[in-house]
Formats: C-alpha cells, structure tokens, sequence
C-alpha cells in the first residue's frame, strides 16, 4: 500500500560515502545495514547484519576485498559471511567477488538471466540463481528478490523490510536518484521503467529508501513525481 504522498517532498537521507572513508551504518531493532564506498566506479557495496543470530549477508562485492572483509569483520568479529549477493553481472560490481567467496565460502546469488556470465567471468559457482519474487534468510531477517529487467537481462534488487525501519531496495543500476540505469535500446528501456513503476513505485511506499550501486540514497516518494519525466525522456 502506498503511503500518503505528503512524504513525496520530504528530502531523503543520502546516506553519503566516499571511497577510503568510514561505512554508513543504519540500525533498526534485529540488524544493521552498512554501506561502503569501493573501487574506481565508486561503487556501493552493503553489508546486512542479523544481530539476533549473526548472519550476514553482502551485496555486490565490487571491489577492495580487504576493505570488504573489514565491513564483514565490523558486522561479526568472526567475518562470518551467509551470502554474496549480485544485483546484476556488470564487472564494476563483482571486482571482488572471486576473493570474497573464496575466503568466506559464503555462497553466491545472481538473478538468473545474469548467472552464466557471473559464473564465467569470476570463475566462482552461483549457488542460487535468482527469480522475481524468491526470498533469501539472512538469520531472522528476509531479503526479497525483484526482478528489474533492462540494465541487464537479470538485474535484481533485494528489498528489506523490518521493524521500526523504512522498507530498503538494494537496486544495484536499475534505479539511482533521478531516474533509472542505463539501457542499451529502447526495449530495454521501457522493460526497466515498466518493471521499476510496477514492482517498487506501485508496491511500495513513499518512504521506501531507495540503495543504488552507486551514489547517494533517495525515497520513491521523493523520486515519484518524476516518473512521467523519465518516461517522456525516454532511452
């Protein structure tokens, strides 16, 4: 159910990092979410703690595995590791994918359009590979699996909703502050746009907080009023 959209103008939490500086961290009762700045594409990879049972999973290991291994290791002191999840198998967010999954054995997921090439280019096995609509435990905690088909054929966000905190979408490059990811034809494009309008901004409410892969966070409340821009702007 949508929320009022009295909350479409309310300016969003950014969330702000740079690479080599300090994780942002968000924590709501039963877990925390970390998000760090890595690699040369400034890429966001986030870290989703269980503080009930200590699991934890990890989205997008783009790069920098050492940095990587301290986010897990500031999560759990014992670096456990439940998952690796992939958003989409674009090289800028799986740079350190093959050395996470190695030191950690933490098992891969991918939406399964993207699986193959993942499993070729890292050299690393999918574990799980991903449909619209699939669930994956992180200790007590639940992540949904969103198919947004466009940036590429198996472009997955993880949504996470828990108590006392605003739904978060983990959108990898389908969905950014201002409109949505790159697309190669006009196909694509309207696949995007037809999937991020029905499956996040006509299912989810305003505060939604919206995580990219790269960049600042935003709100589909704030990003709503926008939607008819984005489609008249076309691909």
């Amino acid at each position: 159910m949508l929320s009022d959209m009295s909350q479409a103008d309310t300016p969003p939490d950014r969330a702000h990092v740079v690479v080599g500086g300090a994780a942002h961290v968000r924590t709501f009762l039963g877990g925390t979410v970390r998000k760090l700045a890595v690699g040369p594409m400034d890429n966001n990879a986030y870290l989703i703690t269980c503080t009930t049972t200590g699991a934890q999973a990890l989205i997008d290991p783009a790069a920098d595995s050492d940095a990587l291994l301290a986010l897990v290791r500031a999560g759990n002191s014992s670096a456990r590791l439940d998952a690796i999840l992939v958003t989409h198998r674009h090289h800028d967010h799986v740079g350190a994918l093959w050395d996470m999954h190695a030191v950690t054995g933490a098992p891969v997921a991918v939406g399964d359009a993207d699986a193959d090439e993942v499993a070729r280019a890292c050299d690393v096995a999918v574990a799980r590979r991903l449909r619209h609509l699939d669930t994956i435990a992180v200790g007590a905690l639940t992540l949904g699996a969103v198919e947004l088909r466009g940036h590429t054929p198996g472009s997955t966000a993880f949504v996470l909703a828990a108590p006392d905190l605003p739904v978060q979408v983990f959108t990898g490059d389908s969905l950014f502050p201002g409109g949505i990811g790159k697309t190669t034809s006009p196909e694509d494009f309207r696949s995007l746009l037809g999937d991020v309008r029905s499956r996040l901004f006509d299912r989810l409410a305003d505060d939604t907080v919206v995580r990219p892969g790269h960049g600042d966070d935003t709100t589909l409340g704030h990003e709503r009023p926008h939607l008819a821009q984005w489609a008249a702007r076309g691909w």
